[in-house]
């Protein structure tokens, strides 16, 4: 009787696995995974990926030798209309490798509860996209049919591509819930990797091996005796080896949801990363790839595209020796050429540290990417005599590199070597300056290459404030109708950012926004001051009327001293931070506020003053007030004194705004006398 339960019980478990199993395969959506109307763990869910599955192979063909092959397959639930854009997937593809990479989707179909039976709806040719993005990339988008809030879509995808030094990363964590995530990696002995896991889960690891074995037909020609004709003779060879396959698993991952002052999330959500290390075949040599930031930056300096550019000067010696000639400082020489390439050389829009056309092409057509512009400005200031080599860059939507790679990289900027320090030019960007660079290079560290083939670190993150002061006066007549001036200086990456916010931009549309957005304020005498003199603060200047600005009840006037410049809301709202918290650069933001009070009033109260210093000194907020008559003066400072906040200060720095807003929105009370 035992035995009979124990193997009814075994059957029951089997049953229930076999279940399980088939719940992660394509074609198996249930009822219950359509009526699902929220996700159970995060309510918030647009969607959730119930099960994502992924195994990367190397398949071996005599044609092409080892390939390596990626399967993915994917099925996700939508909530909600917000969660739509999940029934889209893009991905890119190479194009510019032998033998060629491919890319396919099949088996995708989205699943619909009607009338409480299963409806299947296929994705057609017509829900298949390619677009070329340049020459070196291809990508292929499907746009999932009929789908509705409560749909479930299934597809899978996959590629395979002769690149074995880096295969494509793999998420485990996304923007929405993922229930279950699954990747295999099988990879023979013949390759060695170097694996690391980034983000704050850590996947359930499982390594096994095995033995695997190809076949190798080899042909050969003999001739017979006398005159008889030759013959050919097949043979086959078989080669064994080991192969190890690393099965890695987590459940239950909860949506990385952004926040402000994000650098790149990405570099914090869970994933896995692999680099070719070594290749070594049987009585071979062992080849290595990667070891360390030197080999890496040498083979980047001797690729076609890049170092040997850097030699090439007769497109433009004639004319960088005029621009130069009068020009006596290597300070005045440097703001020239830089000057003179951001003019005459428009950045296409594309990355890359390479040059995509070569520096010549891109300065006859006045156009070209990242790499053929600032390796141009590399080669024309050491043609001036000026010691400028070469940064690598990951920009921020790259993220940051966990070890040594070529791929690490997708930027390229110079640095101007002299006893006061590094001094850094990016030329795509017209309103950039001297180590004021587009905010998408400020990811952390690059790494500087100089002709003899050294490198260094070097610390891209901006160390100087930059400013944005605002100097206003204003009065308040007895309906709480509030007339004033305001004057306003930013320096620096301030500057940059509002200089390209207006570039091409209409003014009066501009003004009409600013309005908008500043309490239905009405603006006149609107000038700015130094708008394309680079070196110079910007300034804006403009008179402006608000009759939304004060709140008047019975006899009493309630004003926010700060007007429309203050902070409404925390941008910290998550209850813990794993990552950090990044600014990008330094800033102090200065208000100096003079108030006329209207006749017959006077003051009631006013916020009492606070100087708050951060832990650390990392920052600070001063908020000063003084009464004089029929004047009320402010003085507010808000002051972060570092790019980047390490997230162990999360919870001071969510304190702090909370008290910072608090008392910006605290009201100067005005009664009649």
């Amino acid at each position: 009787m035992k035995i009979t339960k124990i193997i009814i019980y075994s059957f029951v478990l089997l049953f229930n696995l076999t279940c399980l199993a088939q719940n992660f395969e394509l074609g198996k959506v249930s009822i219950a995974e359509l009526e699902e109307k929220h996700h159970p763990k995060d309510t918030s869910a647009v969607a959730a990926i119930l099960f994502k599955k992924g195994r990367t192979s190397f398949e071996y063909s005599q044609e092409n030798g080892f390939m390596i092959q990626t399967v993915v397959n994917v099925r996700i639930k939508i909530y909600k209309k917000e969660g739509y854009d999940w029934a889209n997937k893009t991905i890119n593809y190479s194009i510019d490798s032998s033998p060629k990479e491919s890319l396919d989707f099949s088996d995708a179909v989205t699943y619909n509860l009607v009338n409480g039976k299963i409806e299947k709806t296929k994705l057609k040719s017509d829900g298949i996209f390619v677009e070329k993005i340049n020459k070196y990339w291809n990508r292929k988008k499907i746009t999932m049919p009929n789908v509705k809030e409560g749909s479930v879509i299934e597809y899978e995808y996959s590629i395979r591509t002769p690149n074995k030094v880096h295969p494509r990363d793999w998420d485990f964590q996304t923007a929405i819930p993922v229930n279950y995530c699954e990747y295999k990696t099988s990879i023979p002995e013949y390759y060695s990797y170097n694996s690391s896991t980034k983000g704050f889960i850590t996947p359930k690891v499982n390594v096994m091996k095995n033995s695997k074995s190809i076949t190798i037909t080899s042909k050969e020609r003999s001739q017979g005796p006398g005159l008889s004709s030759s013959r050919t003779s097949f043979s086959n060879d078989v080669y064994t080896y080991m192969e190890t396959t690393t099965t890695y698993i987590a459940e239950h991952l909860p949506a990385m949801k952004n926040e402000s002052f994000v650098n790149n999330i990405d570099n914090y959500t869970s994933s896995l990363v692999q680099e070719l290390a070594t290749i070594q075949f049987p009585g071979e040599p062992i080849k290595s790839f990667a070891t360390d930031w030197n080999s890496v930056v040498k083979t980047i300096y001797d690729y076609e595209d890049f170092g040997p550019e850097l030699n090439k000067t007769g497109y433009f010696e004639d004319e960088i020796k005029a621009l130069i000639a009068p020009l006596n400082s290597p300070e005045e020489k440097i703001a020239a050429i830089f000057t003179y390439v951001k003019n005459n050389v428009k950045w296409n829009g594309f990355l890359g540290y390479y040059c995509e056309q070569g520096v010549r092409t891109a300065f006859k057509n006045k156009a070209g990417n990242v790499g053929d512009i600032n390796l141009m400005l590399t080669a024309m200031l050491r043609f001036a005599g000026i010691e400028a080599n070469p940064v690598l860059v990951s920009t921020r939507d790259n993220g940051i590199a966990l070890f040594p790679s070529r791929t690490a990289f997708d930027y390229v900027i110079v640095a101007i070597e002299n006893p006061n320090g590094l001094v850094l030019l990016d030329a795509t960007e017209a309103n950039s300056m001297p180590n004021i660079l587009p905010t998408r290079d400020l990811n952390w560290m690059g790494r500087l290459i100089r002709k003899d083939g050294s490198s260094s670190e070097v610390d891209l993150m901006p160390k100087a404030l930059s400013n944005d002061a605002i100097t206003m006066s204003y009065t308040v007549d007895p309906t709480g109708k509030v007339t004033g001036k305001m004057q306003r200086q930013l320096t620096h990456y301030n500057a940059m950012l509002f200089r390209n916010r207006v570039n091409g931009e209409n003014q009066d549309a501009y003004l009409e926004k600013l309005e908008n957005e500043n309490g239905k304020i009405e603006i006149e005498d609107y000038k700015r001051v130094n708008e394309k003199e680079l070196n110079a603060p910007l300034g804006e200047i403009f008179s402006f009327t608000g009759s939304n600005l004060c709140d008047v009840i019975q006899d009493k006037i309630y004003i926010n001293p700060l007007l429309f410049y203050t902070y409404k809301e925390n941008p910290f709202k998550q209850e813990t931070r794993e990552y950090p918290i990044d600014y990008s650069y330094p800033f102090t933001d200065r208000y100096a506020i003079n108030i006329q009070i209207p006749e017959g009033y006077v003051v009631e109260s006013v916020p009492a003053p606070v100087n708050m210093v951060m832990q650390d000194d990392l920052g600070g907020f001063k908020f000063l007030t003084n009464v004089a008559g029929n004047m009320i003066q402010l003085s507010v400072q808000h002051q972060i004194k570092v790019p980047i906040v390490a997230s162990d200060y999360y919870e001071m720095l969510k304190e702090y705004y909370q008290k910072m807003i608090e008392k910006e929105n605290e009201k100067i009370v005005l009664k009649k006398a």
